[in-house]
């Protein structure tokens, strides 16, 4: 059964206008979606842009996907290059992902990619991890059969930290998907007491029709991760794309953020702590 494509993956394609489209047309952009987080290994998804006139469906998101890059990340002291591997769960199957580096918190990761003559690159670093302290399925009524989820934690004083709560939902969604309104800036919290109502994120083609929150039956991950500014600055500028287009599918302007050098998208280094959120089983 496929699933679906992170929705982020797909806008970055299309982040481009018409006023854009003679020199789009010329040559595309190289689009990339990576990230290593504390304790697991680096994923990167890498496509070429789609111009504006083309039609928008898993398809032809497929076309796009490049999967003959060398891709190499490196803590300073080892490098990996890595591998692709087809992942019948996703839109797109293929993802590039290592096996050697484990992200560290502290450390700062290099990302280049080869590709054609083209070098891309990128460095990011991962911020320590803040511990999810609880996360709750929590419905209005109790006859209700949806909800959200509130999650609470503790921002540490003597730290700046900027952060992302991200979910996935069991045996229907394939990785985790940032919450919609849940990138989270230190500065903004009244209290050190951190507790927040989580937002199910956006997703591109997905089996239904899109809705804000969860519902009984859903077996939840849920993830916070700390993450830095620039990361923190690309989401952001994601989620407005979203909010002021009003459009999942072809976003207003070209103001999404990056830190690629030489392409597009996001190269991220996040810490992490997941709990389970376990629901009334459905009826």
């Amino acid at each position: 059964m496929k699933k679906y494509l992170l929705f982020l993956f797909t806008l970055v394609i299309m982040s481009c206008s018409k006023d854009d489209f003679s020199e789009q047309s010329i040559e595309s952009k190289i689009v990339v979606e990576g990230w290593i987080e504390e304790g697991d290994y680096a994923q990167v998804l890498l496509s070429s842009s789609i111009p504006v006139t083309d039609v928008i469906d898993s398809t032809n998101v497929l076309n796009h996907v490049i999967r003959s890059a060398k891709i190499t990340i490196s803590d300073g002291q080892t490098s990996e290059v890595l591998r692709v591997k087809n992942d019948k769960n996703r839109v797109p199957p293929f993802v590039y992902y290592g096996t050697t580096l484990k992200g560290e918190a502290g450390k700062e990761y290099s990302l280049k990619i080869e590709y054609l003559s083209r070098v891309i690159e990128a460095v990011t670093t991962i911020p320590k991890t803040v511990a999810i302290k609880s996360a709750e399925y929590v419905k209005k009524n109790a006859t209700d059969t949806t909800g959200y989820v509130f999650v609470k934690f503790d921002d540490p004083l003597e730290d700046k930290n900027y952060y992302q709560v991200a979910t996935k939902i069991d045996a229907e969604e394939p990785i985790f998907v940032p919450a919609f309104y849940g990138n989270l800036d230190d500065k903004n919290f009244t209290s050190a007491n951190v507790s927040i109502q989580v937002n199910r994120g956006i997703l591109l083609f997905p089996k239904t029709k899109f809705t804000p929150y969860f519902a009984d039956g859903d077996l939840i991950y849920v993830k916070l991760r700390t993450q830095n500014k620039d990361t923190l600055d690309f989401w952001n500028s994601w989620q407005n794309e979203i909010v002021n287009s009003k459009n999942p599918i072809y976003p207003s302007n070209t103001s999404l953020k990056s830190n690629i050098k030489g392409g597009l998208g996001i190269w991220a280094g996040y810490g992490q702590s997941t709990l389970i959120v376990k629901t009334p089983p459905k009826k």
